[in-house]
């Protein structure tokens, strides 16, 4: 196989440390692929999804592990880098504090960039339309724009070498993924996606990222492993 043919299955993955990226990780890596994986270190109060992301790169079969540092608290406007705005116990409507602005147009951004130094075709993130907060950038219209920009604006797009954002969980619920996660023996154990974990990744279990994820699990009649933190 010649380098060009291997080089096409090269993809980076953006993990977190939580359920959902450490599943499209799996896929990602049943599918053949040789992921590099990317995390983030933007100023988030949950710190300790950044630990879990390298234990879930580590065990994953990741070929290269990144955390890009970038202070998205310097601007603030989310529950998640301004610790002045509290993290929301109750569902509310409409889009929540918790979102992040421009996080994954941030985020897949550097991912694009990586993925053009590696010569890799493909961006795996774990972006989901059903069991999601209402968060904009986590639609399908808004990764097909993101598509479309990456291949106008990169050299690699220019020269034919198309780079495709993929986005395996998108339609599924979060019962869903976990039952297609532990198929591919994640160990969802190992992972954060509580909005305020303590630094030992034990998680608060009122946020709503915590109600989704032991809701996921109840639904998918696989015991939760999540560590929670004491009343």
């Amino acid at each position: 196989m010649d380098a060009d043919a291997v080089n096409k299955q090269r993809a980076v993955v953006l993990v977190s440390g939580g359920l959902d990226s450490a599943t499209v990780l799996a896929m990602a890596q049943a599918q053949g692929y040789d992921c590099f994986t990317l995390a983030f270190d933007y100023g988030q109060r949950h710190r300790s999804e950044l630990v879990a992301a390298e234990n879930v790169a580590r065990t994953g079969g990741a070929c290269e592990h990144k955390v890009v540092k970038l202070d998205l608290s310097t601007i603030g406007g989310s529950a998640l880098t301004d610790d002045r705005i509290a993290v929301p116990t109750e569902a509310g409507s409409g889009i929540p504090v918790t979102y992040v602005p421009a996080r994954n147009t941030v985020f897949l951004s550097i991912a694009l960039g990586w993925a053009e130094v590696l010569d890799a075709r493909h961006i795996f993130i774990g972006v989901n339309a059903v069991d999601y907060s209402g968060y904009p950038d986590c639609r399908p219209a808004y990764i097909e724009a993101f598509q479309t920009m990456a291949n106008l604006a990169t050299k690699a797009g220019v020269e034919g070498r198309t780079i495709t954002v993929h986005t395996p969980l998108m339609a599924l619920s979060k019962a869903g993924i976990i039952q297609q996660g532990a198929a591919l023996g994640v160990d969802y154990g190992q992972t954060v996606s509580c909005y305020q974990a303590d630094n030992a990744g034990h998680a608060c279990g009122v946020c709503d990222s915590c109600r989704l994820r032991r809701d996921g699990f109840e639904q998918a009649g696989i015991a939760d492993p999540t560590r929670y933190q004491q009343a």
